[in-house]
């Protein structure tokens, strides 16, 4: 297994250093050095390149990631969305790095605010950028040395990442794995296969819902724990004319009778003061019933 859609060149003396950078900072290779290994030297190079890119800024390692961070989550890449978010987090807390995630940019000040929203512009469209834009950088404190010196270091980011998607580089499961849960539910999007999807399954099922919405979200949860297992088809609704007939789900399910009703109009029927099994009468007829809950 690769992590992506090329397989793994044989190990060479650049590849296996490559290799044992990775094991000595995090403890495995990552999935993208194994893509990487096709050209180890072309990867340094790119690195050196961003960094000689990024260093007349004069900027911060926080305000380095994020560019990254907010460049990644426009593009839409999942794995530098993770890789920098968990680095975000580290430098300042894990739901500022949620926030540019998610476009937020809580916690962020002006001019890193302005600097996250001309990341996202260079990459989802950079024929769009105007004079105003450049402007608002401006307004923050950051000159055009600064400009430039951001914007080629979030293209030199986004070539990489693009180079990553187009060979289906699969985020890390170890990853994944070692960050908040804030910066792992903020990436739904990129590359996921393989990591159990949690926002959405578990927003669905929270707080005060009706039963049929909770059961859907459990299905949802087991069904994102065991792909293989086939699907139950729901449960068809009652048709009108067996309204008043009593039909329990499981041994679980108890009704309470207090007599025979048949209609509404009447008195409440009053309820047995033990919720234990109650003996019903098959030829009574009734409109309603409770439920154990």
């Amino acid at each position: 297994m690769t992590g992506s859609f090329l397989e793994e060149p044989p190990v060479s003396a650049q590849v296996q250093a490559l290799y044992d950078e990775d094991l000595t900072d995090s403890g495995y290779v990552w999935n993208v050095s194994r893509l990487w290994a096709h050209q180890p030297d072309t990867l340094k190079q790119l690195f050196g390149l961003m960094s000689e890119a990024f260093t007349p800024s004069g900027l911060t390692f926080r305000q380095r990631g994020i560019l990254v961070t907010a460049a990644a989550s426009a593009l839409g890449d999942s794995y530098c969305s993770l890789a920098w978010g968990g680095k975000l987090g580290e430098v300042s807390d894990a739901a500022v790095a949620a926030g540019v995630l998610n476009g937020g940019d809580a916690g962020l000040t002006d001019q890193e605010k302005a600097m996250a929203a001309w990341a996202r512009k260079v990459a989802r469209d950079p024929n769009a950028t105007t004079p105003a834009d450049i402007q608002a950088l401006h307004d923050t404190g950051l000159d055009d040395g600064q400009i430039f010196a951001i914007t080629a270091f979030v293209a030199l980011r986004l070539a990489f990442s693009t180079i990553n998607d187009s060979l289906g580089a699969q985020p890390d499961t170890q990853l994944a794995q070692s960050l908040p849960r804030e910066v792992r539910e903020a990436v739904t999007y990129g590359r996921l296969t393989g990591l159990l999807p949690t926002r959405g399954i578990l927003a669905a099922g929270a707080g005060r819902r009706s039963w049929p919405r909770c059961r859907l979200a459990a299905g949802q949860f087991r069904a994102a724990l065991h792909p293989g297992r086939p699907r139950l088809p729901p449960t068809p609704r009652r048709s009108r004319p067996h309204r008043h007939r009593i039909r329990s789900r499981d041994e679980e399910t108890m009704a309470y009778l207090g007599g025979p009703r048949t209609c509404r109009s009447r008195r409440r029927a009053r309820r047995p003061s033990w919720p234990g099994p109650v003996q019903v009468d098959q030829g009574a007829h009734v409109t309603t019933c409770g439920l154990l809950m």
